[in-house]
């Protein structure tokens, strides 16, 4: 897998339209009246015909005789937390279309998004524990490191939903979005006890499913291997045995679906092939309806 470090300018291209999209949501939501609100001081430039006149220093002025205009940079309030499965059932598919692939893609952008939105972020993988990949630095420059090191992750192993999710809550110390970035193919069970040790922060399944799991390109005699144990399944799939199979799906992402809503929790299921920037514009603005991630902090 290599995601191209063009990736990002397609990130700042479309930042523009997505977030032209998302200020709408945002539209009669209460701001503050006070100028500055939730914002740290971070230098003075000259004013310019159009700027807030409430942001002009007039001690500066009476100093000068010119008028300078404070800068704010926001208060980083939100910290936004990617988890990405690493575990050897996200090995599947092909291209664009690979699981993991696409799940890393969705990671970088809610990093560079939290980035734009001057909100923190934590990008880890995970399968049986959990590895940090950022080094704590919020911002748009530490996006091509990461996407570096998601380029040299091969996923493999089994995944432990209730130990790594567990393990992981225990590092959460404040107002927190857990966006969970997988195919969720674990014991539905185990999936709700790693959710449920999360808590009070807000939390974001994004369920990714590839075309081919959906629609297996086999017909008749076939051996079945469970990528993460590599036990085997020998079956003639075809009619029956393909509905049978189709039920299951559906009906395991339904019941993963069930128990996130039992916990709060958002669920969206995600289709590999789908147009990336599609799919992401479309979590992202159900989010935006939840007022969780990056709620564009600055000025409010």
């Amino acid at each position: 897998m290599a995601i191209d470090p063009s990736f990002l300018d397609e990130l700042a291209r479309f930042e523009g339209s997505l977030r032209a999209q998302t200020d709408a949501l945002r539209q009669g939501r209460t701001e503050s009246s006070n100028v500055g609100e939730g914002l740290t001081f971070s230098d003075y430039r000259r004013y310019t015909p159009g700027d807030d006149v409430r942001l002009i220093d007039w001690r500066v002025y009476a100093r000068t005789d010119e008028h300078f205009i404070k800068q704010f940079e926001a208060e980083r309030n939100l910290t936004i937390h990617i988890l990405l499965d690493t575990s050897a059932s996200m090995d599947f598919g092909d291209g664009a279309e690979h699981k993991f692939e696409f799940g890393a893609r969705f990671a970088l952008a809610f990093a560079y998004f939290a980035a734009a939105a001057h909100d923190s972020f934590r990008v880890s993988t995970f399968r049986t524990d959990v590895e940090r990949l950022d080094r704590g630095r919020s911002t748009r420059g530490e996006l091509l490191r990461l996407l570096d090191s998601v380029n040299g992750v091969d996923p493999d192993g089994r995944t432990d939903f209730r130990e790594s999710l567990e393990t992981y809550a225990r590092t959460i110390r404040s107002r927190s979005l857990v966006i969970v970035i997988s195919d969720f193919l674990e014991d539905p069970d185990e999936i709700e006890d790693g959710l449920a040790a999360l808590g009070h922060s807000d939390v974001l399944l994004v369920h990714v499913v590839a075309p081919e799991e959906r629609d297996p390109d086999v017909v008749g005699d076939a051996v079945f291997e469970d990528p993460e144990t590599g036990e085997t399944h020998r079956s003639y799939f075809s009619g029956s045995t393909v509905e049978a199979y189709r039920d299951r799906l559906s009906g395991h992402i339904d019941d993963v679906a069930a128990r996130a809503r039992s916990l709060r929790a958002e669920h969206v299921v995600v289709d590999t092939d789908a147009d990336f920037f599609e799919a992401f514009a479309d979590v992202w603005t159900r989010q935006e309806r939840r007022g969780t991630p990056g709620r564009g902090s600055r000025g409010r």
